[in-house]
């Protein structure tokens, strides 16, 4: 199978594994960054391009596509499935994920667990949209964060309404959630593949933080979950539409509640704190469901 994988960087951890494991089952790999790649939208043949080169033959493609380029990213992705090509996972669906607003109300929607969450635009609001969250302590995020990077615990009201008010004067969109203070500074990362959590992994936040990111300096280890915190993350991934996910839980009073729905999970984190073979798991599923065409998203933008 001839495979595109849309990353930035080759030798990051995740694309490294990806393109060992693809290869090791005997699949070509060809690393294409999504910024280099344009395309000819024609009504009969549409083509995609690169450095000069036109790129035709793939079967499938993964997307590994950062926060920063999204929209460029989805772009070609999507330009790919119109040419036939199968994706791990689909342009719309990593557009719904990366959205956090949205994401929140489609789960909302179908009743998965989450914290509760506000959004306003106008600071003559704070004060009620404080309340109807539970009052401080409360999370405050940026909706294009990523990384635990614009995300602040206001501990007090009067710094709840400080930094909303602030984020409103640049103009900035922010969610409002509940602090889940008995999560006590962990979540679980549950690795989604095909509809099963295939691993997971308890990541803690480090002592006075409690953002529990391993960029941020958190860590993994291996942990055991509950038949409903599985089925959140599935039913989550499955909302959202994505084939692959990495699903973010905390353990609340009121049972698992899902932060983020993350379309492009690291493998380094899961990997190392279980041992599993995520890669070969994902290049395990491209060969039992890739087809030429297959995709929803195919003439639907």
């Amino acid at each position: 199978m001839k495979i595109a994988l849309l990353s930035r960087n080759k030798h990051l951890y995740s694309s490294r594994r990806l393109i060992e494991a693809a290869e090791e089952r005997g699949h070509e790999v060809r690393v294409l960054d999504a910024l280099r790649c344009y395309m000819n939208i024609a009504s009969h043949k549409p083509t995609m391009h690169y450095k000069g080169d036109r790129l035709q033959d793939f079967e499938a493609i993964i997307p590994r596509i950062g926060a920063s380029i999204t929209f460029y990213g989805t772009s070609v992705l999507r330009q790919f499935e119109v040419m036939g090509v199968y994706p791990l996972n689909e342009s719309v669906a990593i557009s719904r994920s990366r959205d956090k607003l949205r994401s929140m109300q489609l789960l909302s929607r179908k009743g998965v667990g989450m914290p509760v969450t506000g959004f306003a635009n106008k600071p003559d609001d704070v004060k009620d949209l404080i309340k109807m969250v539970g009052g401080a302590p409360l999370v405050i995020k940026l909706l294009q964060g990523t990384q635990g990077i614009g995300v602040v615990l206001a501990e007090t009201q009067k710094a709840a309404e400080s930094v909303i008010e602030g984020f409103m004067g640049v103009k900035a969109d922010i969610l409002v959630q509940e602090y889940i203070r008995e999560a006590g500074g962990a979540d679980i990362r549950c690795f989604v593949i095909g509809g099963k959590v295939v691993a997971s992994m308890k990541r803690q936040a480090l002592p006075g933080e409690f953002r529990s990111n391993l960029h941020r300096g958190g860590t993994s280890s291996l942990i055991r979950i509950t038949p409903e915190e599985r089925s959140t993350a599935v039913r989550a991934a499955k909302i959202m539409g994505l084939n692959v996910a990495g699903v973010d839980l905390l353990r609340s009073n009121h049972g698992p509640v899902v932060m983020e729905v993350n379309s492009s999970p690291g493998l380094r984190g899961i990997e190392e704190a279980t041992g599993k073979d995520i890669a070969g798991l994902i290049i395990s599923f491209i060969e039992k469901n890739h087809k030429m065409g297959r995709t929803g998203t195919k003439g639907k933008g």
